[in-house]
C-alpha cells in the first residue's frame, strides 16, 4: 500500500496538477484520506510548492447547513476562497465517510449554502478553464464508498488503483498513451460540427459549431477516460434514456428519460426517484445541457454509484444538464452538473455529420 500510494502521489503531483517550484497547492478531504495526503504533502513541497490542506471531519456539511445561523452559512473560508481565486493547485480527495450524510439537508439553508459559494464555484469554473488553476479530482478508496460499489475494501482499492493505472510499471507513460490515443478521437470530432447518438431509448442531435471537443487524460480526473464538450445550448433535439442509475446530492434516481425540443428539456420521466428529478429541474439551468461526453476507460468496467468512475466507464455516453465548462466554448450556467449515463455497448452508435464513427462501444477509426 505505502508504494502505490507514493505512486499515486506523484501521478498526482507531477503528471495530473503538473506542480512546478513558487505553485500554491490547495488540498480538500476529508481525515480518511490522511494516508494519501501525506505522500501528496511530501511530493509536492519536494517539487518546490507552498502546500495548505483543508481536511474535513465526519457530518461536517450536514452540521453546518442543519445547524448554522444565517450568518454561518454565508461565512465561506477564506482559505477555500483564496484558493479558488488566487491558488495555482488544487487537489479534491474524495474520501467520505458515509455517502448519504448529505441527505435530508434541510432545504432553505441549504440554498443560503448554495448561494454563499457560488461566486468561489463560478472562480473555479473560469479558472479552470484555462487552467490558470491546475485541478484534479481523485479519490482515496473507503469503506463508504467500497459498500456503495457493492464491494470489499479490499476489491474496491484494487478497482480504484486499477482504474488509474497505477499497477502499471511506469503510471505517467501509461496515461501519455490514453492521451495519445484520445487525441486522434478529439481531432476528429472537432473536424465535424454536429453529433448525433441512437441507441435503445435514445435518438437525440445536437450541434458542436464553434465548440470545442477536450480530451480528457488525467489530468483534471484521476481516473480519467473521456472526451467531452458543450453543445449549442439551443441545438439539442430528441430523446435519451440513462440506463445506469443518476445519483445527485446522496439520493439515486432510476430510468430517467428527457424529451428535448431546441435545447430546453420539455419533459421528464424517472422510473424511480421522480420528486428529486421534478426538483432539480426547478434550478435555474438546469433544463438545459452543459456537457456531452463519451467514456473510454475500459479498465472501469462496472457501475459503482461514483461519477467520477462511472462517467468513464468506457462504451457509454453521458449527458449533463446544467453547467457547461467553459473551456468547450459553452455558455450555460447552473449551481448544477449532473451527469447522467447511458450503455452503448449493445447496438449503440454515434454519427458525427451523419457519418456513422462509433459502434458498439468502440470507435470504428482506432485500432
Amino acid at each position: 500500500m505505502n508504494e502505490i500510494l507514493t505512486k499515486y502521489a506523484r501521478l498526482l503531483v507531477h503528471y495530473c496538477m503538473e506542480i512546478k517550484p513558487g505553485d500554491r497547492l490547495y488540498v480538500r478531504s476529508t481525515t480518511l484520506a490522511e494516508p494519501l495526503i501525506r505522500e501528496v504533502y511530501r511530493a509536492a513541497l519536494q517539487a518546490g510548492a507552498a502546500v495548505d490542506v483543508d481536511m474535513s471531519f465526519r457530518e461536517q456539511n450536514r452540521i453546518l447547513v442543519n445547524e448554522a445561523s444565517p450568518a454561518g452559512l454565508e461565512h465561506v473560508s477564506p482559505l477555500y476562497r483564496a484558493a479558488m481565486g488566487e491558488y495555482e493547485a488544487f487537489l479534491n480527495i474524495m474520501a467520505p465517510f458515509n455517502l448519504r450524510e448529505d441527505q435530508n439537508l434541510d432545504a432553505d439553508n441549504n440554498a443560503i449554502r448554495r448561494k454563499a459559494i457560488l461566486p468561489m464555484q463560478q472562480d473555479y469554473f473560469r479558472r479552470t478553464a484555462d487552467r490558470a488553476l491546475k485541478r484534479n479530482l481523485c479519490l482515496f478508496p473507503t469503506d463508504a464508498g467500497a459498500q456503495e460499489a457493492g464491494m470489499s475494501l479490499e476489491e474496491y482499492q484494487h478497482f480504484v488503483f486499477d482504474a488509474c493505472r497505477l499497477y502499471d510499471d511506469d503510471p505517467m507513460e501509461s496515461w501519455l498513451a490514453v492521451r495519445r490515443d484520445q487525441q486522434q478521437i478529439v481531432d476528429l470530432l472537432n473536424s465535424r460540427q454536429s453529433v448525433r447518438y441512437v441507441g435503445e431509448g435514445i435518438d437525440i442531435r445536437f450541434s458542436t459549431e464553434g465548440r470545442t471537443w477536450i480530451n480528457s487524460d488525467g489530468r483534471t480526473n484521476m481516473p480519467s477516460g473521456e472526451v467531452f464538450t458543450s453543445p449549442v445550448e439551443d441545438s439539442v433535439n430528441g430523446t435519451v434514456h440513462f440506463s445506469y442509475p443518476s445519483i445527485y446530492g446522496g439520493h439515486e434516481v432510476e430510468g430517467v428519460t428527457l424529451w428535448v425540443k431546441d435545447g430546453y428539456i420539455e419533459k421528464w420521466e424517472a422510473r424511480r426517484g421522480q420528486d428529486l428529478l421534478d426538483s432539480v429541474f426547478q434550478i435555474e439551468g438546469t433544463r438545459r445541457f452543459g456537457e456531452a461526453a463519451v467514456g473510454t476507460n475500459y479498465r472501469i468496467n462496472r457501475f459503482s454509484k461514483n461519477i467520477l468512475f462511472d462517467e468513464k466507464i468506457g462504451g457509454t455516453i453521458h449527458m449533463a444538464v446544467g453547467q457547461s465548462y467553459l473551456q468547450t466554448g459553452g455558455k450555460n450556467q447552473s449551481a448544477v452538473h449532473w451527469d447522467m449515463i447511458a450503455d452503448m455497448k449493445n447496438g449503440g452508435m454515434i454519427y458525427a455529420d451523419d457519418e456513422k464513427i462509433y459502434e458498439n462501444g468502440k470507435f470504428l477509426f482506432l485500432d
